[in-house]
């Protein structure tokens, strides 16, 4: 695929891990051909990526024309051969922008959302037979697409997994967040990293840890906030819980890594995590990792063999965690087998290469 050019695009505002998995394809993809971004303008994507092979597009809901059009120029001025976009929002500017394009480049459409609803009426059956390949992060999103979108429209499925790296962290950095957050030898640290935001669940770890505040526990909670009066709501929680002592929230930070490795456990907490990306990175990070028993969890954690998994339910959560708390040895084996899982199945180069021989042969 060498003389072959990729446009990565997303157009989403969010910074979780979409947003995170667009910039890795488009830097892993660097290496292997010729591969520019295309992004909103002034979005924490936008800001995160300094390159002279990124390019901005304002999307416009209302007029979807506008934005393709300038997107078709880019295509037929740069020639652009392939579209791999990750946002579903972006699926009407994307197949406009092939279809008023010169070149009409073939378009992969990389599935982090669940779907559940049926996309068979005749809008949808216009946007699908434009697209060349739908690529699923698990089996479960791929049976979602098979069962929502007719036969005769889908285009091929291939489901490649997200993967992580092997961890690298700054141990100095590590002593310094442990002085700041105050941190103990003796404390049991719970950690949950997402955005601050209803459907991330931490509130209920802030129920649990209410549950286990006879025990030497705290939590941290690692995430920009996405909704203000979501997080006012958590720390009235937490006040009238009297958690004020048990509960430290980070903020937004890049050394995510090395706060992991101020946890003895990492939790998630999300009613439906399509994925999990955060699920494998603690366990790269040898952290065990407690994750709520539904969505893409269940992929990747084999319960009680390298990670637990727990009912969504804050006594269940307590529980997991006190297990834990109470059991050193079983947490640590836990812990080493989700990160041999990891090596052996969530490896990132591993990954990245499926997917590009996935998009070298469409």
């Amino acid at each position: 695929m060498k003389n072959k050019h990729i446009l990565e695009f997303c157009l989403a505002h969010g910074f979780g891990g979409l947003e995170l998995c667009v910039v890795d394809y488009f830097k892993c993809f660097q290496t292997k051909t010729k591969c520019s971004l295309m992004v909103a303008p002034d979005t924490k994507l936008d800001k995160s990526v300094d390159d002279k092979n990124k390019f901005t597009l304002k999307r416009n809901k209302l007029l979807p024309f506008l934005p393709a059009l300038k997107l078709a120029k880019f295509i037929d001025t740069n020639d652009v051969d392939i579209i791999h976009f990750h946002w579903g929002k972006d699926i009407i500017t994307v197949v406009l922008g092939k279809l008023l394009s010169k070149r009409k480049p073939k378009i992969i459409h990389s599935r982090h959302m669940s779907m559940t609803r049926f996309k068979d009426d005749m809008y949808h059956n216009w946007l699908y037979k434009n697209i060349d390949i739908l690529h699923a992060v698990t089996n479960q999103v791929k049976e979602q697409m098979q069962k929502f979108i007719p036969d005769f429209i889908r285009p091929p499925i291939e489901v490649v997994y997200l993967g992580v790296n092997e961890p690298k962290v700054d141990k100095e950095k590590i002593d310094q967040f442990k002085e700041k957050y105050k941190i103990k030898e003796n404390e049991f640290i719970v950690g949950m990293v997402g955005r601050i935001e209803s459907e991330k669940g931490q509130y209920i770890l802030i129920d649990a840890i209410k549950k286990l505040q006879n025990l030497n526990i705290k939590a941290l909670i690692i995430g920009h906030t996405m909704d203000e009066n979501y997080l006012d709501k958590l720390k009235t929680q937490i006040k009238s819980l009297n958690l004020q002592n048990n509960i430290i929230f980070t903020g937004f930070t890049r050394d995510v890594n090395e706060h992991m490795q101020l946890c003895d456990t990492m939790v998630l907490a999300t009613k439906k995590e399509t994925f999990g990306l955060v699920v494998i990175e603690a366990m790269a990070n040898k952290i065990c990792m407690i994750a709520t028993n539904n969505g893409g969890p269940l992929e990747i954690i084999d319960d009680n063999i390298n990670g637990l998994l727990f009912d969504r339910t804050s006594d269940d959560l307590a529980k997991k965690i006190e297990f834990l708390y109470n059991d050193t040895d079983k947490k640590e084996a836990l812990a080493q087998a989700g990160y041999e899982k990891v090596k052996k199945v969530f490896d990132h180069d591993t990954q990245v290469e499926k997917l590009y021989d996935i998009i070298d042969k469409c």
